[in-house]
């Protein structure tokens, strides 16, 4: 996991390296300059030569790390043209010295391929809307935002607002050149999830060193496009020291989780961890399906379904045939009843981990056989669907809190209206600040919360928060969560036997189940694919993780 910091916890960072590790400020520039030139001669096919690139710099160190860009690329043989919104004589620092340099390089006649020009809000008909007056479109690459980078901290008006309006009307229109950010899409503050105004739509943003909320949090990542976290000098230490408890997932993370779980020749079913599925009613027979045929789906040895009796032959004429199927006491409108608490008691007993509540409606006998199974619970338990809300408003008196200093066995899986309930409010101001408020639940009472939606964010009691990165808008279609709950299931299991962190689980659950969400997006697209594509696409996802 990346720990992801505030804009002056960056500048803390960036000035320890210097100071303690005697790194040059200028070197660390050098540095972001040479990632983000890697990353533009890989999206360009491999080589710049011959391409042509429009950089656009501000006056601060967000326009220097584009300046130094602008050399290295014109070295490789691209044919680089630099707008600075501002003079090179009213720059300073680090900055100033790569605009000399520039200036200086764009001078000698050897180098017809680099163009340096100032530009002047005050000036009409210059800037971008001046130099799309006299270029064409067709032979431009690639568009560098290099104007503001962590240190904006208002809303761009006037000028700029003007330019990065004509920028993306232009990306909108015609669909290209690719647009590259350096550390964070223009018109962003760093440290605010929110737009205060508008912002460059960057294709690709690089960030140095660790992402900041606004490259990882929604609505402000949609602007980012694919992030890409480069490494430009600072020592891991200086990041570990920031007191920052936000995280984003990253796929080592997931990569690590199963290299630790891989299958040796000694392993069979009892070794691989146990499931238990209790969910479905009469009319929601579909939910444990998707639930159990992921769960098995995850690597787990055994799975086992429990759903009200009346539902038992549906279910399991429907379910992967590895999946062993019980029936169970049920109320008279078809829900599971508070009595077949104690004919699970073997299962309950024996299982390593158990989700409920996928399907299982709401009934106040039903409310009351899921307060028991989780009053009593000896394994991790994922509550999702239906038992989110039979347990709502949540307060931890409501449950017996594990040991004081054990491992946190309750997971949360609710979605916005979900969590609100939970939360006992119907005020959307309460997810206003969505980190806050999943941090706060998971801490005051003692679970693991994984707040669905776009950007899953993952609460441990701690008070970390980890933001997974993976997953579409086409896993908020019906069925998804069931599939999500047997994947946690699954993959909890599986960590009991094998003794891994349960928080550390959850994060790489989530992290695999987006991975087969965008694996299944890219297959069937958002409007075809359902909840059975994205577990059938675990198989691929766990082909990638694993290099195959």
């Amino acid at each position: 996991m990346q720990k992801v910091l505030t804009a002056e916890q960056m500048r803390t960072v960036d000035r320890l390296t210097t100071e303690r590790y005697g790194i040059p400020s200028i070197l660390l520039m050098e540095n972001a300059a040479h990632a983000v030139a890697r990353v533009i001669t890989d999206k360009l096919g491999g080589s710049v030569k011959g391409k042509s690139i429009l950089i656009l710099c501000g006056p601060g160190n967000n326009g220097g790390d584009g300046a130094a860009l602008a050399r290295m690329l014109s070295d490789a043989g691209a044919v680089v043209t630099v707008e600075i919104f501002g003079k090179v004589i009213e720059t300073d620092g680090d900055a100033r010295v790569n605009f000399e340099k520039l200036e200086e390089k764009t001078k000698l006649s050897f180098e017809p391929r680099l163009k340096l020009s100032e530009v002047q809000p005050e000036t009409k008909n210059d800037g971008v809307s001046g130099w799309m007056d006299n270029s064409d479109y067709d032979v431009v690459d690639m568009i560098v935002d290099a104007l503001f980078g962590t240190g904006l901290n208002r809303k761009l008006n006037g000028f700029f607002d003007e330019q990065i309006g004509i920028l993306n009307d232009w990306k909108k229109l015609y669909g290209k050149p690719l647009f590259v950010s350096i550390d964070l899409p223009s018109g962003l503050n760093a440290d605010i999830p929110a737009f205060e105004g508008k912002s460059i739509h960057a294709d690709v943003t690089v960030t140095f060193t660790s992402p900041k909320p606004a490259n990882v949090l929604p609505p402000a990542s949609r602007s980012n496009g694919q992030l890409i976290v480069a490494d430009i000098g600072s020592p891991q230490e200086l990041i570990d020291e920031q007191s920052s408890q936000l995280y984003l997932t990253e796929i080592v993370d997931a990569e690590i989780w199963l290299k630790m779980t891989e299958f040796s020749s000694g392993d069979y079913k009892n070794k691989r961890g146990h499931t238990l599925v209790i969910a479905g009613s009469e009319n929601y027979s579909g939910a444990v399906v998707l639930c159990g045929n992921a769960a098995m789906r995850s690597g787990v040895g055994l799975v086992t379904v429990a759903t009200p009796l009346s539902s038992k032959d549906s279910v399991a004429s429907r379910i992967l045939p590895e999946v062993m199927v019980r029936g169970v006491a049920e109320t008279k409108s078809g829900s599971i009843s508070v009595a077949a608490f104690d004919e699970l008691a073997d299962l309950l007993g024996k299982a390593d981990s158990v989700a409920i509540g996928c399907g299982i409606s709401q009934d106040a006998s039903t409310k009351k056989f899921v307060e028991k199974v989780i009053e009593h619970r000896r394994q991790p338990v994922i509550v999702d669907a239906d038992a989110l809300n039979l347990l709502s408003p949540f307060t931890v008196s409501l449950l017996e809190k594990p040991p004081k200093g054990g491992t946190p066995n309750l997971i949360l899986t609710p979605h916005e209206g979900e969590f609100m309930r939970l939360l006992g409010t119907d005020h959307k101001n309460a997810l206003k600040d969505r980190v806050t408020a999943v941090r706060n639940f998971a801490v005051t009472n003692n679970v693991i919360l994984v707040l669905k939606g776009e950007r899953v964010l993952i609460g441990s009691p701690d008070g970390r928060v980890v933001v997974n990165p993976t997953g579409n808008s086409g896993l908020g279609k019906a069925g998804n969560g069931d599939t999500l709950a047997g994947i946690l299931a699954g993959f909890v299991a599986q960590a009991v036997q094998f003794e891994i962190d349960v928080f550390e689980t959850v994060v790489a659950a989530v992290y695999v189940a987006g991975m087969a969400g965008d694996i299944a997006e890219r297959k069937y697209g958002k409007r075809a694919m359902t909840a059975s594509d994205v577990r059938e696409c675990l198989t691929e996802t766990f082909a990638n993780l694993a290099g195959n």
